[in-house]
C-alpha cells in the first residue's frame, strides 16, 4: 500500500463517521425541509458542516487521494445548501410570512403607520374643504376621465345612479373606479417605499395627495345627502385597501427615519436593516390588496343592503385588528426573525 493510500485510509477513519451523520442529515432535508429534522440533528448539523470544511482544507493542503476530495467537496457543497439555504415549501413558506413575519414587523412599525394614517387623514380633510370651498378646485383632485359626469353640480338622482349602478349607462362605472382606486393606491404604495430613502417627505406628499382624492369625492356625495350611501359602498373593501397603504406609507417612512437617524449603524447599515422590515410590510399589504379587490367584487355583486355592507366592514375592522395584534405572538423571537 503506498504511502498516500495509507495516509488517505487513516485520515478517512478518523472523521468517516462525523461525514456519514451529516450526510444522512442533508439526505432528511432534501427530501423534506428542515422541518423533517429532530431538535439535536438541528443541533449537530452546523457543527458537522463546519468539521467537514475544515477536513475538505486540511485533505487539500495534505494532497491526499482524489476521490476522497471529491467526496468531501460534493458534501461540502450539499452541507451549505442545507445549512444557508434550506429550501421551504411554498405554503410552509407562505403561512410563516403571514402567520409570523408580517403582523411582526406591522407591530414593530406601528408608530409608522399611525403617521401614515394621520398623513391620509389630513390629505382627505384638505381634498374635503377644498371641494367645499370652491368646487371648481374639484377636478385639480379627480381626473375628468374618472369624474365620468360625477361633480360638484350632480344632482342627488344622478350621483345615485352612479352609485347604486341602477343606469345602464353608468353599470361599468363602478367596476372601474374601483379597479381605479386599487390600482392606484398600489401604485402609490409602492412609490412610497421606493421614495421613502429620501428623507420621507415624498412620502408624506403622496399619502397626503391620496386622502385628498378620498375626500374630495366623499364630499360631493355628502354635499347631496348620499354620505352613507358612499361610505357604504367603499368601507367594506375601504377598510383593507386603505390599511394596505397605509402599511406602504409606513415602510417608507421607516426608511426616511433610518437616513436621518440611523444611530449608532452607519447610515448604509441602518437602510439595509430596515429596509429588509420595510419590504416585509410591502409584501403584506400587497397581499391586503389582493384581498381587498376580492371583497370589492363579491360585496359589490352580492351584498346590496347599507346595513349589511357596514357589517362587513366592520367585521373586516375586527378581524385585521385581531390579526395584527395576536398573530406571531407565541413565537420565539430567534423564530420569528424574518
Amino acid at each position: 500500500m503506498s504511502v498516500g493510500l495509507l495516509r488517505s485510509t487513516r485520515f478517512r477513519k478518523e472523521r468517516e463517521r462525523h461525514w456519514r451523520e451529516l450526510a444522512r442529515i442533508v439526505d432528511k432535508v432534501e427530501r423534506g425541509g428542515v422541518s423533517q429534522l429532530t431538535s439535536g440533528e438541528v443541533a449537530r448539523l452546523p457543527g458537522l458542516y463546519r468539521q467537514t470544511l475544515s477536513a475538505l482544507s486540511a485533505a487539500r493542503a495534505i494532497s491526499l487521494d482524489r476521490n476522497l476530495l471529491d467526496f468531501l467537496g460534493s458534501l461540502a457543497a450539499r452541507g451549505f445548501f442545507a445549512v444557508y439555504g434550506t429550501r421551504h415549501r411554498f405554503f410552509e413558506s407562505l403561512v410563516g410570512f403571514f402567520g409570523t413575519h408580517f403582523p411582526r414587523a406591522f407591530r414593530r412599525h406601528f408608530p409608522h403607520f399611525l403617521v401614515a394614517v394621520a398623513c391620509l387623514v389630513l390629505g382627505a380633510w384638505i381634498g374635503w374643504s377644498v371641494t367645499d370651498s370652491d368646487p371648481e378646485r374639484y377636478f385639480s383632485m379627480i381626473d375628468r376621465s374618472m369624474a365620468q359626469g360625477r361633480t360638484p353640480s350632480s344632482s342627488p338622482d344622478e350621483l345615485r345612479r352612479f352609485l347604486y349602478d341602477t343606469d345602464e349607462a353608468h353599470r361599468g362605472f363602478l367596476p372601474a373606479f374601483a379597479s381605479f382606486l386599487i390600482a392606484n393606491n398600489a401604485r402609490v404604495g409602492m412609490l412610497c417605499f421606493t421614495f421613502g430613502i429620501a428623507l420621507g417627505i415624498p412620502v408624506v406628499v403622496l399619502l397626503a395627495m391620496n386622502g385628498m382624492l378620498l375626500g374630495a369625492m366623499t364630499q360631493i356625495h355628502v354635499a347631496k345627502g348620499l354620505g352613507v350611501d358612499w361610505w357604504a359602498w367603499v368601507s367594506p373593501h375601504g377598510v383593507t385597501e386603505l390599511s394596505a397603504i397605509c402599511l406602504c406609507g409606513a415602510a417608507g417612512l421607516a426608511l426616511g427615519q433610518a437616513t436621518l437617524f440611523p444611530g449608532e449603524l452607519s447610515r448604509r447599515d441602518a437602510l439595509l436593516a430596515r429596509g429588509r422590515e420595510a419590504g416585509t410590510l410591502v409584501g403584506g399589504a400587497i397581499g391586503m390588496l389582493v384581498v381587498a379587490g376580492l371583497i370589492e367584487g363579491i360585496v359589490r355583486q352580492t351584498v346590496h343592503p347599507i346595513d349589511a355592507r357596514f357589517a362587513i366592514a366592520g367585521g373586516t375592522a375586527l378581524l385585521w385588528s385581531a390579526y395584527f395584534l395576536l398573530a406571531g405572538r407565541r413565537v420565539a423571537p430567534a423564530e420569528a426573525a424574518p
